[in-house]
């Protein structure tokens, strides 16, 4: 399979001698080599971003200041550790703060000679960024988990909900299950769920039993969850929530009497509790695979004095792939965005992950079950694209 691997090099601890070849990260911007975290001042000018004749320019719009500033602050560290851990010397990334305006932002990237984008973070943004790179054949790669945004010269690195229930669902009709119900919430990510289920459930040639909406609250699940219970004749049930309330749904449907299987989404991901909750025993959910995030969050750690939100190895496996393609990039043309749907795709953080025609990120995927206390995987994520 074509894509990065990681070495040694990659994920070194701080402290470790690391050079960084040459690799220029535009002052006063949270890609700086690591340093006590610096705080975010106006972006670059012409006065600080000197001309390049053998670098790469790569833009990162992240929020750098108001309320979402620590996770834009998570997603410039890693792209620093990136380039350090790799000895990258022809790619320099200039953060643009997008809490100031993601319009105006992007007019300054592709002013200053960007010729990719990585980000913004959230999906609100997107498509006033895309417009803007549109115009200069500047290709966006962004952090937002909305397939809805993917398309044109938008492609969506996040984790999108919609893949983690179709692997379950697939997982569970492979073990006996073949008739579904599902408790589904308000408002979007309920939408985008929904439609996941249904479409998962018909490819697979199941039967939706029922669907059950609520608001998301303790009260309104458990009441989807008493109205599902009733209607029976369901083998497998999807609880498309969080584990705190999936577990209060969870409880109602034990007292049938009559064995489920119990589906989560990949928002059970990294919660420390989910094994010790009762309820849940027994009941299945599909994530990336976790083998090599923990050597990230520590490295990162070890760097910078503080933990990574998750969502911060998107950034680090964002430098690794524009790394990858850069080999068939010539600096001051435009990124080649052929080069991302590559079929045998790239390897980071969350293992194996290719841009399809869509644009989206399609990620391998692994099963976990929660059982005795412990979570296991049962369904191993594949380590590479097959077809």
């Amino acid at each position: 399979m074509s894509g990065i691997t990681f070495s040694r090099r990659v994920f070194a601890i701080a402290g470790a001698t690391i050079v960084l070849a040459g690799c220029q990260v535009v002052p006063k911007t949270t890609t700086a080599p690591p340093a006590p975290t610096p705080a975010p001042t106006a972006g670059p000018t012409e006065e600080v971003l000197p001309e390049d004749e053998t670098r790469h320019r790569v833009a990162l719009l992240v929020p750098m200041s108001g309320e979402n500033a620590p996770v834009g602050q998570t997603l410039a560290n890693a792209t620093t550790m990136a380039l350090l851990d790799t000895n990258a010397s022809n790619l320099r990334i200039t953060t643009y703060d997008t809490a100031s305006g993601a319009a105006e932002a992007a007019r300054r990237a592709v002013a200053d000679g960007n010729k990719l984008i990585l980000g913004p973070l959230i999906r609100e943004n997107v498509g006033v960024v895309a417009d803007i790179a549109r115009s200069r054949d500047v290709p966006v790669i962004t952090f937002s988990n909305d397939a809805a945004v993917a398309g044109g010269n938008v492609f969506v690195m996040g984790h999108v909900p919609e893949q983690s229930i179709e692997r379950s669902v697939r997982y569970a009709d492979a073990n006996g299950a073949n008739s579904f119900a599902a408790i589904i919430p308000d408002g979007d990510y309920g939408e985008r769920a929904e439609a996941a289920f249904e479409t998962s459930v018909r490819g697979v040639g199941g039967n939706i039993v029922a669907e059950e909406d609520y608001q998301r609250n303790n009260t309104s699940i458990v009441s989807a969850a008493q109205r599902v219970a009733q209607a029976g004749g369901f083998d497998a049930l999807l609880i498309a929530e969080g584990p705190r309330l999936a577990a209060r749904a969870a409880n109602e449907i034990a007292g049938r009497g009559t064995p489920t299987q119990i589906i989560g989404t990949e928002l059970w991901s990294g919660e420390a509790g989910i094994a010790q909750t009762r309820s849940l025993d027994g009941a299945i959910f599909s994530a990336v695979s976790d083998a090599r995030y923990q050597t990230f969050a520590n490295a990162y750690e070890a760097r910078f004095g503080n933990a990574p939100y998750r969502i911060g190895r998107l950034g680090y496996d964002a430098v690794l792939l524009t790394l990858r393609i850069s080999n068939d990039w010539r600096v001051g043309r435009d990124f080649p965005t052929s080069m991302l749907r590559q079929d045998g795709g790239f390897i980071g953080v969350d293992g194996p992950f290719r841009f399809g025609r869509s644009g989206v990120a399609e990620r391998a995927l692994e099963v976990r079950k929660i059982e005795n206390g412990r979570v296991t995987i049962v369904s191993p994520a594949p380590t590479k694209f097959d077809d």
